[in-house]
């Protein structure tokens, strides 16, 4: 009797990925969310517009302010100009601390207040010199018509056209006050501003960088797509 012949047994095919449940279809979208309604446009475009406006005003600042950091990294040495009455400032870099004398004229000065500033200020022509004019700080308590002004000046001299907004509208105060018109050029000495003193403005200046950049990039976020 011939011995049955054994055929040689093979193991089961394995599964194929195709085969294979995809990953997707075991996780099937939640129902209530397809059911959710899409974000409001219009609240998204107006997010957007609030956050591109302030990023837009906090760089107008930082622009504004540029002058004012130069100045808190100009030299704490003085350029000495001498009589204030007759120097000439035609080819001058301006921006820098510097020292002169001179005499101020009573006539086109003006007195004003700064918030958050102790006494007043007043603004004066230098004599024999319409192109200068001089910023000083009077005391409080010496706000008096007899207040006599100091003939020794240390401070920043800037064109009025640059000095920046905390003297912004000067020229304004002046013609309507007074009636004198400042003449096109003219420089400005502010008493007693040192490079030290503008500190406040590199502050400034990194407060709204930091905030320009932080909307800049919350905006982005919220324009790009959502991966599902």
């Amino acid at each position: 009797m011939p011995a049955a012949s054994h055929s040689p047994s093979h193991p089961p095919l394995s599964e194929g990925p195709s085969s294979r449940p995809s990953r997707a279809s075991e996780e099937e979208l939640d129902p209530e969310l397809l059911a959710l309604p899409d974000p409001p446009k219009q609240a998204l475009w107006a997010t957007l517009l609030v956050l591109t406006v302030t990023a837009l005003a906090s760089v107008a600042m930082v622009f504004a302010l540029r002058r004012d950091v130069a100045y808190a990294f100009a030299s704490p040495v003085p350029r000495e100009l001498g009589d204030l009455g007759a120097v000439v400032l035609d080819n001058a870099k301006g921006n820098e601390l510097v020292h002169g004398k001179a005499m101020l004229a009573g006539g086109g000065a003006i007195r004003y207040e700064r918030p958050f500033d102790s006494g007043s200020y007043r603004l004066a022509p230098v004599v024999g010199h319409p192109n200068v004019w001089v910023e000083m700080q009077v005391p409080a308590g010496a706000e008096s018509g007899r207040f006599v002004p100091p003939q020794d000046f240390y401070g920043r001299l800037v064109p009025f056209a640059k000095s920046g907004p905390k003297h912004r509208g000067l020229e304004h105060a002046i013609s309507d006050a007074t009636g004198t018109v400042v003449p096109e050029g003219a420089w400005l000495l502010a008493e007693g501003e040192r490079p030290e003193n503008a500190r406040w403005a590199v502050a400034l200046v990194v407060l709204f960088s930091a905030f320009a950049l932080w909307n800049l990039m919350t905006a982005a976020k919220l324009l790009r797509p959502v991966k599902e």
